[in-house]
């Protein structure tokens, strides 16, 4: 069992997730190690150098979508802003350029359908149910380029409840860019955590956690050893089986193959002109996001920011089919994407190409894949990986993110931000030995003290209340404490007989953006 007075705690991972966790712990005066396998800070958000591409670029995260109210803390708290997406985006079939206006057919009786559902299922499965005929044939497509290129999911697999929560969640903020980009807000969590006295160890890759006598020993491949009294870990779902854990914690990380983790390749093509804004008579100056059929087909610029920069996008099972191919083959498959969708030569379009990179998360060593998704089986899987059965080894992360939008770096953060230092504070005065759970004040802590307004968190309880109190999790009545959800939403859809407010071409479009942590979410998480 682990002790009830923890004082000591390792963070594995230093992404979004691993930072936030290391600095509330420290913020809440635990003594802190972190060790991260990379030789950087951020994890899935990944800045490029700025000489590459003339400005921050992201090789993994990259959007702020919706709310986002403990990643929108965080830019203020670090004096950042946030850059509006803006524009105009457009759609290209069968050659034809179109804006990306028009509603998909058959949305009303779509989210009519996916209203009624009551037991879960693959979105696939639904689709193929509800929608198999012919004259769905464009619904569908455009669902399952959805579901592949935001979610960055299987269909076959995907959760329909899940995507529904997501789809139909009420976005509330504005879509954007941080103007220095995600580096600059890892850059204040790596910063805050060394204020604050935690130990920061990189190119230090985790092997194995044990425990013995009320401790934990972590150690490292390279064969160094830390011990603690708890250790949380943080990293991407595809790496905690590589780490050998007691046997109750390793129960637990089998529950994740019941959580998706889906791959995205991330292609940064940086011309000399923005050859593209005046091609074929076509005004495309404002172009935003460009939808296409091509082999990567979504694809994005900077505006309204000059540079002239195309990213170009492939998630989920596509992704996967590629994932072989060298970075020069990504690269080239790009440029001949491009060439088929401007109708151009391939030569010629690379004749303007200055500076290329392409990411692919899932041949990342620390990564394996770009951020997690529902499937029907999920939430029973994050139910298990939440609780710390008293053992000393804690999980956290985008992929135990229960708000309608898994992947996301919010996603990433949130979890840790139950933990804000205030309502740390606030838990320990309850610890005293021998004194009962204090429900009410934990009742009565009010997160808009935090974030400026009352948020719908679901609070990650097993770290509070595992550090804080001096009793066993598994004697906290935890529907005693508040429950809240962080939503970093994109889109509001309407369930009833009306037409969607926002149909699902606006959900194409942004499923480049990768703060779903990418979902793009481009948010590709940042665990």
């Amino acid at each position: 069992m682990a002790p009830q007075h923890l004082t000591h705690f390792v963070v594995v991972g230093a992404g979004a997730a691993g930072l936030m966790t290391a600095r509330e712990l420290a913020r809440a005066g635990k003594r802190v190690t972190i060790l991260e396998a990379r030789d950087r800070c951020g994890g899935r958000i990944y800045p490029l150098p700025t000489q590459e591409f003339g400005y921050p670029a992201e090789g993994g995260a990259e959007f702020v979508h919706g709310a986002a109210p403990v990643t929108r803390a965080l830019m203020r708290e670090a004096g950042l802003s946030l850059s509006p997406i803006q524009g105009t985006d457009w759609s290209v079939h069968r050659g034809a350029f179109s804006p990306d206006e028009s509603p998909t057919p058959h949305e009303g009786r779509f989210y009519r359908a996916l209203a009624e559902v009551k037991v879960d299922l693959p979105i696939a499965e639904f689709l193929e149910t509800n929608f198999a005929d012919r004259q769905y044939d464009e619904l569908r497509r455009s669902i399952m380029r959805t579901v592949e290129g935001y979610d960055a999911a299987d269909p076959r697999v995907a959760s329909t409840l899940a995507l529904r929560h997501e789809w139909m969640a009420p976005d509330d903020g504005e879509h954007g860019r941080i103007a220095k980009g995600y580096g600059a807000l890892v850059e204040h969590l790596s910063s805050e955590c060394r204020k604050l006295g935690a130990a920061l160890h990189l190119g230090a890759a985790v092997a194995a956690i044990d425990e013995t006598g009320g401790q934990i020993t972590v150690g490292r491949r390279d064969g160094a050893t830390f011990e603690a009294d708890a250790a949380i870990l943080t990293v991407p779902l595809p790496l905690l089986s590589k780490i050998v854990l007691p046997s109750a914690a390793h129960e637990r990380v089998a529950a994740t193959a019941h959580i998706g983790f889906g791959n995205v390749i991330k292609i940064l093509l940086c011309f000399a002109t923005k050859w593209w804004a005046d091609h074929g008579g076509r005004d495309l100056v404002d172009l935003s996001f460009l939808l296409s059929d091509a082999m990567v087909p979504t694809w994005w610029t900077q505006h309204p920011d000059e540079y002239p920069v195309l990213t170009g996008w492939l998630a989920g099972p596509k992704a996967d089919s590629v994932s072989s191919l060298s970075e020069t083959e990504l690269i080239n498959m790009g440029l001949a994407s491009l060439a088929e969708i401007f109708d151009l030569p391939s030569d010629g379009i690379r004749r303007h190409l200055v500076a290329s990179r392409a990411v692919n998360w899932g041949n990342d060593p620390f990564a394996r894949g770009a951020y997690s998704y529902a499937t029907p089986k999920t939430r029973e899987a994050q139910s298990l990986l939440r609780k710390s059965n008293d053992d000393a080894i804690l999980f956290s992360g985008e992929a135990l993110y229960a708000g309608p939008d898994m992947g996301t770096v919010e996603a990433a953060l949130a979890p840790s931000a139950c933990g804000m230092s205030r309502h740390l504070r606030k838990l320990q005065q309850c610890a005293d030995p021998g004194r009962s759970w204090d429900r009410d004040r934990a009742a009565r802590f009010d997160p808009s003290r935090i974030f400026g307004r009352a948020h719908e968190i679901n609070i990650f309880a097993q770290l509070v209340l595992f550090t804080a109190s001096a009793q066993p999790p598994n004697r906290v009545n935890r529907s005693s404490c508040p429950r809240f959800y962080l939503r970093a939403t994109t889109t509001w859809f309407s369930t009833g007989a009306a037409s969607p407010s926002s149909s699902i071409k606006v959900r194409n479009a942004l499923a480049t953006s990768l703060s779903r942590a990418a979902r793009p979410r481009s948010s590709i998480s940042a665990t």
